[in-house]
C-alpha cells in the first residue's frame, strides 16, 4: 500500500488518539534511520485489548503485551524502540493494519526477526455475501464501523492476518494469537476470549484491503502459534497474584524465560500444554498454518533465538539510588509457584552475587544484595536465576463459588466448606482460586466441583436434588487429594534446578521402548556447549498413552553423588497415587509379614527403570480415558520422613503393586516438603524463616511434571 494511502487511512484515528501526523512521522523516522544497519534487526508489533464498547471487558490482554515486551527485550535482545504496542482504543482495525504495514512491512528485510502478538476477542462471522462460509476473525477495539449499526463490523479476518504475515520479506516471522473463535454455550470458571458468532457485513475498506493482499507476492511461511487447536476450545484468561493474564501467553512466555527453545515445535507446545493443565485449562495450543511440514515445525529456532542460551526466572528492571536494592521482573517463575513465592527467597546473578527477596507484588518484586562487600555493580537487564525457594507451610486449597449459584446456595456452601481445615472460599473472578464449585449444566439440581476451565472433576457430583451441604461433605477425600497435588506442584523446578538428572516416560512393547515425554535439568550443565548437546538429543512424542499400555520411567543420575526419588501423582480418575518400592521378601517371611518400603536411590552416573525391568509386577495403564499427572521429585538426601509416613499405612501382600493408591496424600506431601527442606544447608542460616516456611535449595532438589492423556 502506498504511503499516501496509509496516511489517509489512519489520519482520523491519529486525531482520535491525540497523536499528530508529525508525531507519528517523527516516531517512524527513528525506525527508518535504522534500516541502513547491516546486522539483522528485531521488530515487534504487540496488540492487547481489554476495553471494548458495549462488550464485557477482558482483564489480561494488557498484561499479555507487557509479558511479551519484557520477554523480547530481556531474553531475546529486542530494542524497546523497535517494539510497537497498541492497546485498547489505539488498537482499531485501521490502526492495526496501518501499523503492521508501516512498522513491520516497510522496515523488515531478509533475515530480520519479526514478532506479532494479538490478545483480545475473537469471533466467527458469516458474511452477508456468502452465508455458507464461516470465517475466523480478530475483533479490534472499534468493533463496528457504525455504533448504531452492528451489521457492519470492523473485524480483521484471520485470512487477512495470515496474508499480511506471509507478505513480509523475511522468513523469521513469529505470531502469537491469544484468542479464540467459538463461544461456549455456558462458562464456568475462567473468562473466555470469544464473542458469539454473527452474520455481518465487513467494512468495504477491509474487503478491498484483503483483495489487494491476495495480489501480492507471498514468499515466507510464518510460525503462527494459536491459543487453541480445537474449534470448541475457548482461549481463557486467569486471575493470578495481583494481575490477570491470558493463560496461553503466560505459559508460553514463562517457558521461554526458563528454557532454551528446542528443535521441534511439539516439544515447546507440550511444555506449554502441561502448564495450562495445571492452571485448570484443557487448552491445546497449536501451530496455525496450512503448511505443516518439517520446514515450519520449528519454534523460534530460525524465527526467534534468545541472546543467551541459559534461561532465567527474571531480570533486574530498576536499581534504587543506594545501588543495593533492585526491582525484579519475575515472569520466568512457574505460574503456580509465583503466588506462594516467599520473602527471603534468593536469586543469583551471572556475576555470582545473590539477591534476597524482600517483597513481591504480582510479577514485580524488590530484592537486596545478600553481601555488599566485594559485590559487582548491579545493572538493569541482568538476568536472575532462582537459587533458594521459600514456600509458606500454611497453604490452603481455594474453592471459588460459581456466579450461577443463588445467594442462599453460596451461604450454605460457605458454611459447609468452613468445616474443612486448609480450605478457603472466594467468589469466582474476584480472587485467585484452584477449583470452582457450581451446578451441573445438564442437571441444575446437582452440584459438583469443576476445574477453572469448567471441566467436571471425576467423582465430585452430588445426587439429584441433594442439599449443598451434603454434596460438599462428600468432597472431603477429594479435597485432601487436590490440596496434596497443589503442594507437590509447588516443587516443580525443571528450569531452575542445578541437580543434573534426566527422566523419560516410556511405553514398553515386546520389541522396544518408545519415549513419550523426556525432562532434564538443562541448567545443571556448566557450559553452553554441553547444554546444546543435551538439547540435540531431546526427543518427545505426543503425550498420548493408550489404555492397556505397559509403562516405565527411565531415570538417570548425571551427578557425582547419590540421588533419591519419590513419585506422586493423580491418576485418570483424579485419585492420588505413588510409586511403591517394596523390599525384596526373604524366604523366611510369611504372608503375615508386613511389607516394608525402601528408598529409591540412583548411584552417581547410573540409570535405572521404574518399575525395574525384571519386576514381577508391571505398571499397566487402565481406563477411563482422562488426563494423568505425575511428579518425579529428586533429592540429594534420603526421603526418610516421607517413607516413615508411607510405612504407617497397612498394606497387604496382595496390594504390592509398583504404582498404587496413596491413602494419606496430605501427610505424605507435607513430609516430602519437610525432607526437601532438610536437604537445604541454608535452613540453619535462615532459622527465623524456617519456622513457618519450607526452604528449598536448587542445588539439592529437582522436580519434573509429567502429564499425559490416556485414550
Amino acid at each position: 500500500m502506498k504511503r499516501r494511502t496509509f496516511l489517509h487511512r489512519i489520519g482520523s484515528i491519529l486525531a482520535v488518539l491525540g497523536v499528530t501526523e508529525a508525531e507519528w512521522l517523527t516516531l517512524g523516522s527513528r525506525y527508518y534511520q535504522a534500516l541502513a544497519q547491516p546486522s539483522p534487526r528485531k521488530l515487534a508489533l504487540l496488540i492487547g485489548i481489554n476495553q471494548y464498547p458495549k462488550i464485557s471487558a477482558l482483564s489480561g490482554c494488557l498484561t499479555d503485551v507487557e509479558l511479551q515486551r519484557e520477554l523480547l527485550i530481556n531474553r531475546f535482545g529486542f530494542e524497546g524502540s523497535d517494539i510497537l504496542t497498541l492497546t485498547d482504543e489505539q488498537a482499531s482495525r485501521e490502526f492495526i493494519e496501518a501499523a503492521f504495514l508501516d512498522h513491520l512491512g516497510k522496515q523488515a528485510k531478509p533475515d530480520d526477526m519479526v514478532v506479532f502478538h494479538f490478545s483480545g476477542y475473537g469471533s466467527r462471522v458469516k458474511l452477508e455475501t456468502s452465508l455458507d462460509i464461516i470465517q475466523n476473525a480478530l475483533v479490534p477495539a472499534n468493533v463496528s464501523q457504525n455504533p448504531q449499526d452492528d451489521k457492519i463490523v470492523n473485524y480483521i479476518l484471520e485470512e487477512t492476518l495470515l496474508l499480511l504475515l506471509r507478505s513480509l520479506p523475511t522468513n523469521r516471522v513469529t505470531a502469537v494469537l491469544d484468542t479464540s473463535y467459538n463461544a461456549p454455550s455456558t462458562v464456568i470458571g475462567l473468562k473466555t476470549r470469544t464473542l458469539q458468532e454473527s452474520i455481518a457485513k465487513l467494512a468495504t475498506e477491509e474487503i478491498d484491503f484483503l483483495e489487494q493482499l491476495k495480489t501480492q507476492k507471498l514468499s515466507n511461511a510464518p510460525i503462527v502459534l494459536a491459543a487453541t487447536s480445537e474449534p470448541k476450545q475457548p482461549a481463557r484468561e486467569g486471575l493470578f497474584s495481583g494481575f490477570s493474564a491470558g493463560l496461553f501467553t503466560y505459559a508460553l512466555t514463562q517457558y521461554l524465560w526458563e528454557f532454551t527453545p528446542v528443535t521441534k515445535i511439539q516439544v515447546a507446545l507440550s511444555h506449554v500444554e502441561n502448564s495450562l493443565s495445571k492452571l485448570g485449562s484443557k487448552q491445546q495450543p497449536a501451530l496455525l498454518s496450512s503448511q505443516k511440514n518439517s520446514d515450519v515445525e520449528t519454534l523460534y529456532i530460525t524465527s526467534l533465538q534468545p541472546d543467551n542460551i541459559i534461561g532465567a526466572e527474571g531480570t533486574i528492571s530498576a536499581i534504587e539510588e543506594d545501588g543495593k536494592t533492585v526491582n525484579l521482573w519475575l515472569a520466568g517463575l512457574p505460574p503456580q509457584v509465583l503466588l506462594y513465592y516467599g520473602v527471603n527467597s534468593r536469586f543469583t546473578l551471572k556475576t555470582t552475587e545473590q539477591l534476597v527477596l524482600r517483597s513481591r507484588t504480582g510479577l514485580t518484586a524488590k530484592a537486596q544484595i545478600a553481601k555488599i562487600e566485594g559485590a559487582n555493580p548491579l545493572q538493569v537487564g541482568q538476568l536472575v536465576q532462582e537459587a533458594v525457594r521459600v514456600l509458606p507451610r500454611n497453604i490452603n486449597l481455594t474453592i471459588a463459588f460459581d456466579t450461577g449459584l443463588e445467594r442462599i446456595e453460596r451461604v450454605d456452601a460457605t458454611s459447609a466448606f468452613a468445616g474443612f481445615s486448609h480450605v478457603s472460599t472466594v467468589v469466582a473472578g474476584e480472587k485467585p482460586a484452584d477449583y470452582v464449585f457450581g451446578k451441573l449444566q445438564e442437571t441444575p439440581s446437582r452440584y459438583g466441583l469443576f476445574s477453572l476451565g469448567g471441566e467436571l472433576i471425576p467423582n465430585t457430583t452430588g445426587e439429584v436434588g441433594e442439599a449443598v451441604k451434603l454434596t460438599v461433605q462428600r468432597l472431603a477425600p477429594k479435597l485432601s487429594t487436590l490440596l496434596a497435588a497443589k503442594l507437590w506442584r509447588l516443587t516443580e523446578n525443571q528450569g531452575s534446578s542445578r541437580l543434573p538428572v534426566k527422566a523419560t516416560l516410556e511405553i514398553i512393547s515386546n520389541i522396544s521402548t518408545r519415549p513419550v515425554i523426556q525432562h532434564e535439568t538443562v541448567r545443571a550443565f556448566k557450559t553452553e556447549t554441553s547444554i546444546k548437546k543435551s538439547l540435540q538429543t531431546r526427543l518427545i512424542a505426543p503425550p498420548i498413552v493408550p489404555i492397556g499400555s505397559r509403562m516405565q520411567y527411565r531415570v538417570e543420575n548425571q551427578s557425582d553423588r547419590p540421588v533419591y526419588l519419590i513419585l506422586l501423582g493423580l491418576n485418570n480418575n483424579h485419585t492420588a497415587i505413588t510409586f511403591y518400592s517394596w523390599e525384596t521378601p526373604q524366604e523366611a517371611e510369611t504372608a503375615d509379614t508386613k511389607p516394608i518400603l525402601q528408598e529409591v536411590v540412583i548411584a552417581p552416573g547410573e540409570t535405572l527403570t521404574l518399575p525395574e525391568t525384571n519386576a514381577t509386577s508391571q505398571w499397566v495403564i487402565s481406563g477411563p480415558a482422562f488426563l494423568c499427572e505425575q511428579q518425579l521429585i529428586f533429592s540429594t538426601v534420603p526421603f526418610r520422613g516421607t517413607l516413615a509416613v508411607l510405612n504407617t499405612t497397612k498394606y497387604s501382600t496382595t496390594e504390592q503393586q509398583p504404582i498404587g493408591p496413596l491413602l494419606n496424600p496430605i501427610d505424605v506431601t507435607q513430609a516430602l516438603l519437610q525432607d526437601l527442606h532438610n536437604a537445604s544447608h541454608l535452613k540453619t542460616e535462615m532459622n527465623g524463616t524456617a519456622a513457618d516456611s519450607y526452604i528449598l535449595d536448587v542445588n539439592n532438589w529437582a522436580s519434573f511434571s509429567f502429564s499425559f492423556q490416556v485414550v
